[in-house]
C-alpha cells in the first residue's frame, strides 16, 4: 500500500471506531481481517496512523475546526507528525486509494495551525471533565504534563537477575534490538519507537523465552523496586494480574522467603504460570479464588508487605491506550474508586503490625491515589505514611528524587518528568 492509501485507511478505521463507539484493537482487527491484501507493514503503519490521531483527538479537530475522522487526521500529521502543507497535499491527492484533495478551507487551516489559545484539555488533548483532578496535581505544568502523555511510548524490558547476572550481559546478548540502558532503573533496557510504530518481536528472541528478560515499563520496574522487598520476607501481590510484578518481586528477593500472588478475577492470573516457569521463580504460591471466595484469610495479620496494583483507569498509560481516554466517563471512575477501597481494606486486614502497605496505580488523578489512601486511613486505624525520602533510600533509588513530583502521601511518576509511564506509588506502615 502506498503512504496515502494507507492514511485512507486509517480515516475508515476511525470512522469505525466513531460509529460504533469500539476500541480501536477491535476496528483494526476487523479491517485487517476485511482487507487480507495489505501485510503486516501495512497494518502496522495503519495502527500507528490511528493512534497518533487518536492521541491528538482534540488538539486536532481544533486546528481544523472539525472533529471528523478526515480532519483529526489532518490535524494529526501536522502537529504530531511535523508534516508541512505541502507534505499533507502531496499525500491527500484523490489518485487511486489516496484521500480527496484539500479543500481551500483545510489549506487555511492547516497553513494557521495554533494552539496558543486553546483550552487547556484541548491542547492537553484529554476528556475536560478531568481539568479539575489533574489541576490538583500538576497547577500550571498540566498542559505540557498531558501533552507528555499524548506521546508515542518507548518500549521498556526489566533484565531478569534470576536468570542473567548483570543489565550489561542481557544488553550485550541483544545488540540487534539497538537497546540502550534506561535512565532510572537499575534493571531496565530500553527500544525507541520507530517511525511507523513497529516494534522488534522481542517475544521470539531467545533471551526472552529463556527468560532473561521481561517486557515491563521502566515506571512498573521502578514501582516494584520502590517496594524494598527482601529476601526471607512474606509478601502477598494482592492484584498479581498476569503477574508482571510479582516477576520482579521474586527477583527481588532471590527466590527466598514467600511471595502469595492472588487477584479477584482468577481469569487474570492465567498466565502468571507460564511466566513463572520461564523467570525461574520459586518463590510464589498462586492463590486462584474460587466462585469469589478470598484465597489467602488464612493470611490474615502475617504479611510483611502487601503490594497492592490498584485497579485504576489506566490514565497513566494513555501514551500506550490513547483510545481509552475518549472512553472514560464519570461513572468508570466513581467505579474504579470503589473496587480500589475494597482492595485496600483486605490489605489492611493482611499486614502485620510494623508491616507494610505498597499500594501503586497507574493513574494520575489525585482521587485514585492521594484520596484514597487518606480514605483508608480513616476507615483504619493505626496505619501512617512513610515519607518519600524514607520509601527511595529503602530501595536504593535517592536518584529518583530529581525527577519524581511528589504528592502528599507518595509520589508520581510521569512521562514529562521521569519519561515513565503515569504511575503512582506511595507506602503505608502498619504502626507495631
Amino acid at each position: 500500500m502506498t503512504p496515502a492509501a494507507r492514511i485512507s485507511a486509517a480515516i475508515e478505521v476511525l470512522g469505525d471506531i466513531e460509529t460504533r463507539r469500539r476500541p480501536a484493537a477491535d476496528a483494526l482487527k476487523d479491517w485487517g481481517l476485511s482487507h487480507r491484501f495489505a501485510g503486516s507493514k501495512d497494518r502496522a503503519a495503519i495502527a500507528s496512523l490511528v493512534y497518533d490521531a487518536l492521541r491528538r483527538k482534540a488538539s486536532a479537530g481544533w486546528i481544523m475546526q472539525d472533529t471528523s475522522p478526515r480532519s483529526v487526521v489532518l490535524g494529526m500529521l501536522r502537529l504530531q507528525r511535523g508534516l508541512d502543507l505541502q507534505a499533507i497535499a502531496a499525500l491527500f491527492t484523490g489518485e487511486r486509494f489516496a484521500p480527496e484533495p484539500l479543500s481551500a478551507a483545510e489549506r487555511e487551516r492547516l497553513e494557521s495551525a495554533r494552539l496558543d489559545d486553546a483550552p487547556a484539555h484541548v491542547a492537553g488533548d484529554f476528556p475536560d471533565w478531568i481539568e479539575p483532578s489533574l489541576k490538583r496535581l500538576f497547577g500550571d505544568d498540566t498542559v505540557p504534563e498531558l501533552q507528555g502523555l499524548a506521546a508515542r511510548a518507548p518500549l521498556d524490558l526489566r533484565v531478569n537477575t534470576l536468570k542473567v547476572a548483570s543489565r550489561e550481559e542481557a544488553h550485550d546478548a541483544l545488540p540487534h534490538l539497538g537497546a540502550i540502558e534506561a535512565p532510572l532503573s537499575p534493571l531496565g533496557l530500553r527500544i525507541a519507537p520507530s517511525e511507523d510504530g513497529r516494534g522488534p518481536a522481542v517475544q521470539s528472541e531467545p533471551e526472552f523465552i529463556k527468560g532473561w528478560i521481561e517486557i515491563q515499563d521502566e515506571g512498573s520496574q521502578l514501582a516494584a523496586l520502590l517496594s524494598a522487598v527482601k529476601p526471607g520476607e512474606q509478601v502477598v501481590d494482592l492484584c498479581a494480574g498476569g503477574g508482571g510484578k510479582t516477576l520482579a518481586l521474586a527477583a527481588l528477593m532471590d527466590n527466598h522467603g514467600q511471595i502469595y500472588a492472588t487477584d479477584s478475577d482468577a481469569r487474570r492470573l492465567a498466565p502468571i504460570h507460564d511466566r513463572l516457569t520461564r523467570a525461574g521463580v520459586r518463590n510464589v504460591q498462586v492463590r486462584t479464588p474460587r466462585a469469589k471466595a478470598d484465597a489467602v484469610t488464612d493470611l490474615n495479620g502475617k504479611i510483611d508487605c502487601v503490594l497492592v496494583d490498584a485497579p485504576c483507569t489506566g490514565v497513566g498509560t494513555w501514551r500506550r491506550n490513547p483510545d481509552a481516554k475518549w472512553r472514560l466517563r464519570p461513572g468508570s471512575l466513581e467505579t474504579r474508586l470503589k473496587e480500589q477501597a475494597t482492595v485496600l481494606d483486605r490489605a489492611a486486614s493482611l499486614v502485620r503490625p510494623g508491616g507494610r502497605i505498597v499500594y501503586i496505580t497507574c493513574s494520575i488523578l489525585p482521587e485514585e491515589n492521594d484520596d484514597a489512601l487518606i480514605a483508608l486511613m480513616e476507615r483504619k486505624t493505626g496505619f501512617s505514611p512513610v515519607l518519600v525520602s524514607e520509601i527511595l533510600q529503602t530501595a536504593g533509588l535517592s536518584h529518583l528524587e530529581q525527577s519524581i513530583r511528589p504528592t502528599a502521601l507518595g509520589l508520581q511518576m510521569t512521562p514529562l518528568r521521569t519519561g515513565t509511564d503515569g504511575f503512582y506509588v506511595a507506602v503505608l506502615r502498619r504502626n507495631p
